[in-house]
């Protein structure tokens, strides 16, 4: 009888003790590994056994539930560890698909096995303990059952809660972070032994974890065969979603490595928050993150980066050459290739044993500790930071191109574009043509090149000029500067084309920047995009300002030539001093237009532009960590937007509608002279006085001037108000006052 309860115990039943699932499913024969575990005990005595008293009966029950327990998680154990879906060398390929299928429907897991591996250990302990017992009856005289129970009488706190944990896991088909989840919610308890155990268990989940975070932060390998890890990758996810669709494959194995690895660095690997524990925070996640994918781009430059390193190399001065072959003379190892120099440069082996050892040391803990983790991969995610920013900011002159981009977009290079809008402004005041826009644009661009840049700015071929809504980009080098003599010598035309577009079609002129690796993962489209918003608009400013001056200087030519005309023919001196009388008003409008253009953008390109610029230079001296100046420029470009009033739609409608008024105006000053009508030049006059006090009111407001968004506003608006006029006439216009009718008196 209590060979039989042992043997029970260990999950084998008998005539004595029965098992009611299998005598109800299979007539007695034992169940099958891939059975579903039975959610109650089915350990039973046999009903027909009549020599075992009542409170015997009760013990025994009680006892054997042990065993169904160790049955069930030595099948769990035995089903999690199973391997032989993974293909082996006797297989045939059709026979491997078909294990694999069946593999993936069994919903393999390395977490599952790991978990799996613990509670062997746990049933091995258990083994021993019925072994023992075992030895203890054979020595005793007189076996007893109350041997057993003592033995036994600690397992009653494990093996229950074990059994419900795979309960669960089977349940809801719980693996990888979320396993991990779970338990470390039931290491919470107030049993010491069962506390000791689920953590035990937990590291064995845990030392697959860092497997991963090894393969991840230490090669930039994702090694996650069964999607568990919080670190996936985009490609993966697209290839399960469209696998039906054949291009997927070809689209990915046209991409370049160039497009590959900026592809990876945007947008090709994410956080699942699916399988993230949720005890690790969302920013030590990102940490993990950035660190695995900054070493991707430390191991795998771009072939064009590599060859630039090999024209170094084989570039160097004669010395280092002769001192390199000397020591190649007396070397007895092979020298490693030079794509190796060029990773071991970008990430040292030294740094890379330095994660490495890191994430070994909290590998050999017993005990998982939250701060130590975090401590860890706060280390390792700032020396792929560092190590990206000698990339990024030395190896690739980051703060050459940052100055290139202030100088082009920015336009800090002024003598340029002033010479650019001169040599295009008879060609702007047509409408562009839809086919040739881009390449009559070419022309004056590259003659106000010759003319203000010359050949020592490296960073001027990289700038392209592009109409959007034309079409593609013309490169600099594709005009020839012969072209130039049409325009030069007054030939028209061939800008005689009308189209339906209106005066305004140039304002959609812009640059485009090449842009080389890895400099892409720092200037990404969505921050072109914001450099090319703000040249944009400083761009239709600066041709305001300009047109406005060139309309003063027409003006006062007129008049000059009118003088001399008064002087020599005394008869037409009325005539004069009509269109003199005529046009002094218009002045005076020039006048306050050109002062508010002027001093608009001084604002800008001084207080916001220069005052930022100084700013991110700080950073950029100071910051060692390629994140944190991500940052900075993030917020250095929010700076120039919200600063310059771009992300304020009210105000950029009124700047818009004062740049358009003011053009019109200046246009419309040199056609005077074929007619005399002045109720258009009126109407303007008067549409700018209303914008031009809309927008002083609504920037002297408490939510503008007073608020930290814009730190040099009130700057701007001292200069505008210096004579106190512009709140005068703000003043005035809000506080006009309609007589109120008079009411009759009642007699």
């Amino acid at each position: 009888m209590l060979h039989e309860l042992l043997l029970a115990l260990l999950g084998y039943t008998g005539d004595l003790i029965i098992d009611e699932r299998e005598q109800h499913e299979s007539l007695g024969i034992a169940l099958s590994p891939d059975a579903p575990i039975s959610e109650v005990c089915t350990f039973k005595l046999a009903p027909d056994i009549s020599f075992i008293e009542p409170s015997e009966r009760d013990v025994i029950e009680r006892i054997i539930t042990l065993g169904f327990y160790y049955r069930e998680l030595d099948r769990f154990a035995t089903k999690s560890r199973n391997l032989s879906w993974i293909r082996s060398a006797s297989v045939s390929p059709l026979s491997q698909t078909s294990e694999l299928i069946k593999g993936k429907k069994e919903n393999q897991s390395v977490y599952r096995r790991a978990i799996a591996n613990g509670i062997v250990e746990v049933l091995s302990v258990y083994r021993s303990a019925v072994l023992q017992i075992e030895q203890l009856l054979l020595s005793d005289s007189v076996p007893i059952l109350a041997t057993v129970t003592q033995g036994l009488n600690k397992f009653f706190v494990l093996l229950p809660p074990l059994y419900e944990l795979i309960l669960e896991i089977e349940r809801e088909r719980i693996c990888g972070g979320r396993l991990l989840t779970l338990l470390h919610k039931r290491c919470h308890c107030g049993v010491p032994e069962l506390q000791t155990c689920i953590q035990r268990l937990l590291w064995h989940g845990h030392q697959v974890m860092y497997n991963q975070l090894a393969s991840w932060m230490v090669y930039g390998i994702l090694n996650d065969q069964h999607g568990e890890f919080f670190i996936t990758s985009q490609e993966d996810r697209d290839t399960e979603h469209d696998s039906s669709h054949p291009d997927m494959l070809e689209k990915f194995a046209r991409m370049s490595t160039n497009d590959a690895s900026l592809t990876d660095w945007h947008l090709g690997f994410h956080i699942s928050l699916d399988v993230l524990p949720e005890y690790i925070p969302m920013r030590v996640a990102e940490s993990i993150l950035f660190a695995g994918k900054a070493v991707r781009v430390l191991r795998n430059p771009s072939p064009a980066f590599r060859f630039h390193d090999a024209a170094y190399h084989q570039h160097k001065p004669r010395g280092a050459q002769r001192i390199q072959r000397f020591g190649e003379r007396f070397s007895f190892q092979k020298e490693p290739s030079l794509d190796t120099k060029i990773g071991e440069e970008l990430l040292p082996q030294m740094e890379a044993d330095k994660i490495e050892a890191m994430l070994k040391d909290l590998k050999e803990s017993s005990e998982f500790h939250k701060r130590s983790f975090e401590c860890a991969v706060d280390s390792i995610r700032a020396i792929a930071a560092s190590h990206l920013w000698q990339l990024v900011v030395v190896r690739a002159d980051l703060n050459g191109h940052l100055r290139a981009l202030k100088d082009y977009f920015l336009l800090a290079k002024g003598d340029f574009f002033q010479s650019f809008l001169e040599e295009s402004r008879q060609m702007m005041r047509l409408p562009p043509r839809q086919s040739t826009a881009e390449a009559d644009l070419m022309v004056p661009f590259q003659l106000a090149a010759i003319k203000t840049i010359g050949d020592e700015d490296k960073y001027f071929p990289r700038v392209s000029l592009r109409m959007p809504s034309f079409g593609i980009s013309v490169k600099s080098s594709q005009v020839e500067l012969p072209k130039a003599k049409a325009y030069s010598e007054g030939d028209s035309s061939a800008l005689s084309d009308t189209s339906d577009m209106s005066l305004d079609g140039w304002d959609g002129i812009a640059l485009e920047y090449s842009i080389d690796w890895p400099l892409q993962l720092f200037f990404t489209q969505e921050v072109l995009s914001k450099y090319r918003r703000i040249f944009q608009y400083l761009l239709r400013l600066k041709r305001t300002q300009m047109e406005l001056e060139k309309s003063w200087a027409s003006v006062m030519h007129q008049d000059h030539t009118d003088f001399a005309k008064l002087r020599n023919d005394r008869m037409n001196c009325s005539i004069s001093l009509q269109r003199r009388q005529r046009f002094r008003p218009m002045w005076r409008i020039r006048e306050h237009m050109a002062f508010l253009i002027r001093n608009l953008q001084f604002y800008i390109q001084v207080d916001v532009i220069e005052s930022q610029w100084n700013v991110l230079q700080t950073h950029i001296q100071d910051s060692r960590d390629f994140t944190e100046l991500v940052g900075f420029h993030q917020e250095y470009l929010s700076a120039l937007i919200s600063q310059s009033f771009l992300d304020i739609g009210s105000v950029s409608r009124i700047l818009d509608s004062i740049m358009k008024l003011c053009l019109q105006f200046c246009w419309n000053i040199e056609n005077q002279e074929s007619s005399t009508n002045t109720v258009e030049l009126d109407h303007i006059t008067e549409e700018f006085n209303k914008k031009s006090n809309s927008l002083y009111t609504i920037l002297r407001s408490s939510r503008l001037a007073g608020s930290q968004r814009a730190p040099f506003l009130r700057r701007f608006l001292l200069r505008l108000n210096f004579n106190s006029f512009f709140e005068a006439t703000a003043r005035g216009v809000l506080n006009v006052v309609r007589p109120r009718p008079t009411l009759p008196v009642l007699h």
